[in-house]
This record gives C-alpha cells, structure tokens and sequence, in this order.
C-alpha cells in the first residue's frame, strides 16, 4: 500500500433514488417524491409509502411531472442533501407551447 492510498479516504457509494418532481418553484432546487412499497408488518399487505427530498438542480432544467434520478451529496442548505443527476423521462405534454401562450389568455 503506498503513502497516497493510506491518506485517502476511502470512497463511499452514495445512494441513488429515482423519483417525480412535485415543485420546482424555487431556484436551482426541486421537491422529490419517491415512492416505495413496503410490508404491513400486521396484515402482511402491500403499502405504497412516499418520502420527499430537496434536491440541487443546477440548471433549471426538471419540471413538475418529470421522472429525475436523484443522487445523495454533501449537505447544500438545512434541508437539500440530494443531486439532481438527471432527467430519466420528462412530463408528457409540451412545455414550449405552454410557456409561450401568457397566462392571461389560458
């Protein structure tokens, strides 16, 4: 082992979650919901449970409705420890002919 290995860190795998983007609101930050089906541990059922996570996009590019793939990173604000990484599939529907038409002729 050489003197560079054994000061180094060693590299942790960070989690990954796939979800769909509830707001994008705020700047460079999206809401997260990603579903996941667990065990009713007394009547042995299947139950869908949500969890929602802040997540860093950088380039404004998620929208409501997108399926994003999310990445766990350093902590970036009280609540935003998830990455957008990217977008796995975007909303049906077009966004350019919705942004175009003003909101007061909808």
């Amino acid at each position: 082992m050489t003197d560079n290995q054994a000061t180094e860190a060693p590299k942790r795998r960070r989690a990954v979650k796939v979800g769909v983007v509830t707001s994008d609101k705020m700047q460079k930050t999206v809401t997260v919901r990603v579903d996941r089906i667990v065990r009713h541990d007394r009547y042995k059922r299947f139950v869908k449970r949500s969890s929602r996570f802040m997540a860093h996009d950088e380039t404004d590019q998620c929208h409501v409705g997108d399926t994003v793939e999310i990445v766990e990173s350093r902590p970036l604000a009280s609540r935003k420890r998830w990455r957008v990484r990217r977008v796995v599939r975007e909303a049906s529907g077009s966004r350019s002919s919705a942004a175009a038409v003003p909101a007061a002729a909808k």
